[in-house]
């Protein structure tokens, strides 16, 4: 954990640092192979695998979280609120199975993997699969009725061909210090920014979204949901346990701070553990005996159900799409004749994750 911290640091540090300068040579080694494969399936050396129904790819080009997990949760709603019937695919990271897997929201984490069983809290078919293009093929024999696919990353998966790519970027961290792995947060390029269909800016509420000149450029706003108790779902949360200063607050995501500064914006004045992206939570992890809550992300309180007690709260996030970016990739995989949200009264378009 400290030196996923320390690389995080460096990675994001307005000026360069001693370790991002030391590690710059394996960026180059890197950004060479990256540049390699993409180029052979340019040239057709190596070949995707294109699906019977349309793909759309939500990634981005940093390590790390930048918000894909609650667009594509947001977009399978409100594409389902147009009349689409989306199937989601995920790599299920950090799961201890093999091979193509359905996801269920009674799913065992440690089989699926954390972020997938947000998604399948949704509602619509989800499969996981390091093997892109098997987890499509089993998805969409299993379920007839899918006419698009969303996929939760895979923008450097280029075996499974896509009709429409959506890079995401976190407009608080933007893209670090512009370098590769493992120098910067960067898997590929800035320039790759350019080739891909839409840019969807995450932004907190209130807040504005920058611009890279791209001529796609949409903003999604994440919204903090009413806590949610993890063992009686219907208890309101005492206010003052934010300020209490034995509560405890955790984080394995991949920007702990973000949740925790999120935290101290709404009153908390307790504790904060972080952990590793993808921490595989066990009961002694969260053994805070003398903490009268202990509070957490959507993601770990998935991996922390299991052994949970009364004081353990979870913050849902909802992520509110723009209408235009749903009206763009409907103009993308149907054509120009795709039907717009002013045909639907109500329309908002908005999910949760």
């Amino acid at each position: 954990m400290r030196a996923e911290a320390a690389l995080a640091r460096a990675w994001y540090s307005p000026r360069p640092t001693l370790v991002a300068t030391l590690l710059r040579p394996l960026s180059w080694v890197f950004g060479a192979l990256a540049a390699l494969r993409r180029a052979a399936y340019r040239a057709k050396l190596l070949r995707g695998t294109r699906v019977r129904v349309p793909v759309v790819v939500v990634g981005n080009i940093t390590a790390g979280g930048a918000g894909k997990t609650p667009l594509v949760a947001a977009l399978a709603q409100d594409l389902a609120a147009r009349g689409r019937h989306p199937g989601i695919l995920s790599r299920g990271y950090g799961r201890r199975t093999r091979g193509v897997r359905d996801v269920r929201p009674d799913a065992d984490p440690r089989d699926v993997g954390d972020e997938p069983l947000l998604l399948a809290a949704c509602g619509f078919p989800l499969v996981v699969g390091s093997d892109r293009v098997a987890a499509a093929q089993s998805l969409i024999r299993a379920h007839a009725e899918v006419d698009v696919l969303l996929s939760d990353d895979g923008l450097q998966h280029y075996a499974l061909d896509r009709d429409v790519e959506i890079a995401v970027i976190d407009a608080a961290r933007g893209l670090g210090n512009g370098l590769l792995l493992p120098a910067g947060p960067l898997r590929e390029p800035v320039s790759r920014l350019r080739s891909v269909d839409a840019l969807v800016w995450r932004v907190a509420p209130g807040k504005r979204a920058p611009s890279r000149g791209h001529p796609h450029q949409f903003v999604a706003s994440y919204e903090p949901q009413p806590w949610v108790n993890l063992l009686d779902p219907s208890l309101p949360l005492d206010e003052t346990l934010l300020a209490d200063p034995a509560s405890v607050a955790i984080a394995g995501i991949a920007d702990p701070a973000s949740f925790f500064d999120a935290l101290r914006g709404l009153g908390f004045r307790g504790e904060t553990r972080a952990f590793a992206d993808h921490h595989a939570y066990a009961r002694d992890d969260v053994a805070f005996v003398r903490a009268p809550a202990i509070l957490m992300t959507q993601k770990d309180a998935v991996k922390c159900r299991a052994f949970a007690d009364a004081r353990m709260w979870m913050l849902p996030i909802r992520a509110r799409v723009e209408p235009a970016l749903v009206d763009f990739v409907l103009e993308k995989i149907d054509g120009p004749k795709a039907p717009r949200n002013a045909g639907l009264p109500g329309y908002q378009g908005s999910a949760r994750s």
